[in-house]
């Protein structure tokens, strides 16, 4: 009997397709979207063939659109062989769930099918609160919502231990604190390690890391194990124990007052502890060979930290990566996604750390998605539990409403998590 081929028919009303294989045996499920990464510049794919099994698992059916994982070396035959179909934009943008990881431009919104659900980062209003006051620009929630489109911001996945696995924002500043400081050896024009030779000695670069949350410390890690000798300041004076654990010496200029804020983020320091943070670093840090500074302030324009007089301080040939160059810089001569040159410094302001490292930045990234939607989907369904903490922070539209101005409540799992010591820096 001649094999026949998959058959696939849409249900107008619910949108679930129906499948039948060549012995004719009938498959339901929900279809997950790929489709490829539209900004300038980004590599990464929110989904990769490692991910695909387990996906399949939960009932999903996985449509990638052609080329989505080419730019992070993973080419179509590596997701047809773990059992995804390979199609084009169209049917991929109209998929159940369609997954992505840059906030989907209004023509991509557009695309979307009434009722679907998107998982992105969306650039949300921060804690809740409406754009006023905040520096970077809004994403599309309302659009979506306004298009009857729901949708999970993976910047508002919480910092506790339950939500670690889906944790984006982690997962990807590790990957970027270790290629910042890749970054800053390419362009330092000395070695990093002591040097002895028959020709001389060359002394070990001096680091300065700005910030110690994931990619801070992963920046730490990384220009130790490079050979340089780093210290590193953080506002938040308990994370100086994790500072000392890699081998790095913690910078203490003994403000007032603390920096730490919910869920293990910094917060803003008063306008009198800004300007003495500021008078006590720019004399540390003309010390320095190289800087990476890695301070953000959620939705707020990121701190001053590296002052045009400590840049003036630097010995020519000295490298500064800012790592928040996205909300504004840690360094007032910083320009987005350029590198520069001022005062015999090199200053390099790129915005997208992890599409530099794509292949194990997007394995990272489909690992949190899987874990995400391993929490979302059951008996091949879309399940919205808002009792579940993470669920009801990072939904930020719902059935028509725009959830991201009203603040969740904190469910049972937050509360326990905090009292358990449980969130984590970022």
């Amino acid at each position: 009997m001649p094999q026949r081929t998959h058959e696939w028919h849409l249900r107008s009303v619910t949108g679930i397709f129906h499948r039948r294989n060549h012995h004719g045996v009938k498959f339901m499920g929900l279809t997950l979207g790929i489709p490829k990464e539209s900004a300038a510049g980004e590599k990464r794919v929110a989904v990769t063939p490692s991910s695909i099994k387990r996906l399949k698992r939960l009932g999903l059916n996985i449509l990638v659109e052609s080329g989505a994982g080419s730019a992070a070396a993973i080419p179509d035959s590596a997701y047809t062989a773990e059992g995804a179909e390979i199609t084009d934009s169209s049917k991929v943008w109209q998929a159940e769930i369609v997954s992505k990881v840059q906030s989907p431009t209004e023509a991509e919104v557009n695309h979307l099918r009434r009722g679907s659900l998107l998982i992105s980062l969306l650039q949300p209003s921060v804690g809740g609160e409406a754009a006023t006051g905040s520096y970077l620009p809004q994403g599309p929630t309302q659009q979506l919502a306004a298009a009857q489109i729901d949708a999970i911001a993976l910047e508002l996945i919480p910092r506790t231990s339950r939500a670690q696995s889906m944790d984006v924002l982690s997962s990807q500043a590790g990957i970027a604190g270790y290629r910042a400081v890749i970054e800053a050896a390419h362009h330092y024009p000395r070695f990093f390690p002591m040097m002895m030779t028959s020709a001389g000695m060359a002394k070990p670069a001096k680091v300065i890391v700005l910030g110690a949350g994931v990619a801070g410390l992963q920046a730490i890690a990384t220009a130790r194990k490079m050979g340089a000798q780093v210290e590193a300041y953080d506002v938040r004076p308990e994370v100086k124990e994790q500072i000392l654990s890699l081998g790095a010496k913690f910078i203490d200029l003994a403000l007032a007052e603390s920096g730490a804020g919910q869920g293990g983020y910094a917060k803003e320091l008063s306008e009198e502890g800004q300007r003495r943070q500021q008078q006590l670093l720019t004399e540390k840090l003309k010390t320095a060979d190289i800087i990476v500074s890695t301070a953000n302030v959620p939705g707020r324009k990121a701190p001053t930290l590296v002052t045009e007089e400590a840049v003036r301080g630097l010995r020519p040939g000295s490298v500064i990566v800012d790592m928040a160059a996205a909300s504004g810089g840690n360094c007032p001569l910083t320009e987005a996604d350029q590198v520069i040159s001022k005062f015999g410094v090199t200053i390099i302001g790129l915005t997208n750390y992890p599409s530099l490292v794509p292949y194990d930045a997007s394995q990272f990234f489909s690992g949190n998605i899987t874990h995400l939607l391993g929490i979302l989907i059951k008996d091949e369904k879309i399940h919205w539990d808002f009792a579940d903490d993470i669920l009801a922070a990072a939904c930020v539209a719902y059935k028509g409403e725009s959830k991201q101005s009203k603040e969740p409540k904190e469910s049972k799992n937050a509360r326990e998590s905090k009292k358990s010591g449980s969130e984590k820096s970022v």
